[in-house]
């Protein structure tokens, strides 16, 4: 038995390792105010094989909670690359990806040539290596890392800022040179390369043609896809379909000789234009954090402290040369494009440290003897020590660039700014059936701006065909409403059909922001005080309602002039809203109970397979 319970440690102990840190980590930093990249780098250093794996070694009882079986973690971790170059991709459209052109193409390119050059003549001259391993220690040198600066941004909410558009520009070039780089290192790594360059190049067009027959496919497909994966009204068969996407464009990709994340990353930009954009992104948003975590942790497990210690001189040279050389390139070339000064350091700062991509490159050149062993490991350790160093380097930047100064800043990359908060300054509209579409039609004759969601697939891709800003999605998930913007929109209109349904959606709606003004369609009376209790500021019960507009038609009818009528109408309406409305204790006291039913009533009705709440 004890035999077995061993085996069984054995089997799941990186996972449970890896679940223990993210559950212990995450929230320790995070209150802390440290970002928990640092954490989960620190986190595999600590356990990794150069860590408590070397204590091990004298006291084996510490093999227990050591990381030993990096490779398979690492195989694992890349998918954090893939999931947030997925994401990154959901986050732009081809639209928006041609108006950062400029950036992308000419700040990014000449970032990757400048700083892969500055540092292949540092190759050449200082470590004494030949024109070619130079060369592709100089370009993966050059990469930063999406992984951290990404998230870092993120966090500070600086992403889309004007540093953060530019940073993000040029991660975006460097992330679509790395297939073609790794294409260099197999083409260098060939003994006759030099007699077969043309045979190599003609080799890698039918890896072109099963890109571009990807990106093709992937645009015939995959729209029919979720919509008939979305009419199943399962958030667990959604899941699902959002992983196999993922997964199968990186594989497919792979295949075809480019990196997974890149086929993940154009299968992003493909369903970025869709209906289904922001509720997968709610679905794949712990996914992708979970995984770019482990991928933290595999690059801390891979800090050779013995290695650092006994080539401490030739790895800091690296490292400080890596990152001055870097944030002095980078600098110059924002000036270049016309940069601010402050914007121009902070971009650079981002970027000066390696990136994930380093490694992939670099350990690809070493493998195939393009780039000497120790040279390369030093190098990769340096990569290493820079990553540690980000947080600090973003910080700097930030102190440089303060937000109260950009305002004018802001204004020239305005172009470049994504779609954001799909309900800034707009009507949110949830449930698009016959009263919502009267209400849209109504907003719309008086140009305010709105955008609806529903749920019923072919309402949405029908309305969406004529034009209506509409997404699917479910907002009885307060993932989904946040990543909606409901907090900077102008007005909530509930108009569903399922009570239950539209108490969850008002009260969520009222937690993320307390003075919104949300109108929510009611059943009756007694559905009106309960909408009301949760935070409403106006619920409009059928029943009333339509007796309001009986009584109306019947005194215009019998020769009541139109004034006097809508008058009393209104005083009558004014009449049923203050006796729904609670006030003082007894509000608070009956928004609890309200609160205590809706929680009651959610748990019977809870099912294991349940699908989204059906929405007018």
């Amino acid at each position: 038995m004890s035999g077995t319970a061993a085996f069984q440690w054995g089997e799941y102990r990186e996972a449970l390792l890896f679940l223990g840190t993210a559950g212990v980590v995450a929230p320790l930093f995070h209150r802390l105010r440290v970002s928990p990249i640092i954490g989960f780098l620190l986190a595999g250093a600590a356990l990794g094989p150069f860590g408590l794996g070397k204590l091990a070694e004298r006291h084996e009882f510490l093999s227990a909670i050591a990381l030993s079986d990096l490779e398979g973690v690492a195989k694992i971790a890349e998918f954090g690359l893939v999931f947030l170059l997925f994401m990154i991709g959901l986050e732009l459209s081809w639209e928006r990806l041609a108006r950062m052109r400029l950036l992308v193409f000419g700040l990014g390119l000449s970032q990757v040539v400048l700083c892969g050059g500055a540092m292949a003549a540092a190759g050449v001259f200082w470590a004494g290596l030949g024109p070619a391993p130079a060369a592709l220690l100089g370009a993966a040198l050059a990469m930063s890392s999406t992984a951290i600066v990404i998230p870092l941004l993120a966090e500070r909410r600086r992403l889309n800022r004007a540093a953060g558009r530019a940073a993000f520009s040029v991660l975006l070039l460097q992330d679509l040179m790395v297939a073609p780089l790794l294409f260099l290192i197999s083409f260098l790594s060939e003994p006759h390369a030099e007699t077969e360059g043309l045979k190599a190049l003609l080799a890698f067009l039918p890896a072109l043609a099963a890109m571009a027959a990807l990106i093709v496919g992937g645009r015939l497909l995959l729209r029919p896809l979720f919509h008939l994966v979305a009419a199943a009204q399962s958030i667990e068969l959604f899941t699902a379909t959002s992983l196999l996407v993922i997964i199968g464009a990186g594989v497919a990709s792979a295949a075809a000789g480019f990196s997974m994340g890149m086929g993940a990353f154009i299968a992003g930009l493909l369903l970025a234009e869709t209906e289904y954009r922001r509720e997968i992104e709610v679905t794949i948003e712990p996914f992708k954090g979970l995984l770019l975590g482990l991928f933290f942790v595999s690059v801390g497990a891979g800090l050779d402290f013995d290695r650092v210690i006994e080539d401490l001189p030739q790895v800091l040279v690296i490292a400080i040369g890596v990152i001055a050389i870097k944030t002095l390139v980078v600098f110059l070339l924002g000036r270049a494009f016309r940069m601010r000064p402050r914007i121009a350091a902070e971009v650079a700062l981002l970027l000066a440290p390696g990136g994930e991509f380093a490694f992939i490159l670099g350990g690809a050149a070493i493998a195939s003897g393009v780039l000497p062993r120790n040279l390369g490991a030093d190098a990769m350790l340096a990569v290493t020590l820079g990553l540690f160093a980000l947080p600090a380097l973003a910080r700097l930047g930030e102190w440089l660039n303060p937000g109260r100064r950009l305002q004018d800043d802001e204004a020239e990359f305005a172009h470049l700014a994504p779609e954001g908060d799909v309900a800034a300054g707009k009507v949110v509209i949830v449930g698009y059936g016959r009263v919502g579409a009267l209400i849209g039609d109504m907003l719309g004759r008086h140009e305010i701006p709105f955008v609806a969601v529903d749920n019923d697939v072919n309402l949405v891709a029908q309305t969406r065909d004529k034009g209506v800003d509409i997404c699917w999605g479910n907002c009885m998930r307060r993932e989904f409403l946040v990543l909606l913007g409901v907090a900077q929109a102008r007005a909530l209109v509930v108009t569903v059909e399922n009570p239950q349904a539209a108490q969850e959606i008002v009260r969520l709606a009222h937690q993320e922001r307390a003075d919104l003004t949300i109108v929510a369609r009611a059943r009756d009376a007694w559905h009106a005080t309960d909408l009301y209790e949760l935070g409403a500021s106006d619920a409009i019960p059928e029943t009333i309602e339509a007796s309001l507009q009986l009584a109306e038609t019947v005194l215009v009818d019998v020769g009541v002039p139109m004034g006097y009528v809508i008058a009393s109408i209104h005083e009558k309406r004014d009449e049923y809203r203050k006796l729904l409305q609670p006030t003082g204790e007894a509000a608070r006291q009956r928004a609890d109970r309200a609160s205590t039913r809706l929680l009651e009533l959610k748990k019977r009705r809870a099912r294991p397979a349940q699908g989204l709440e059906d929405e007018a």
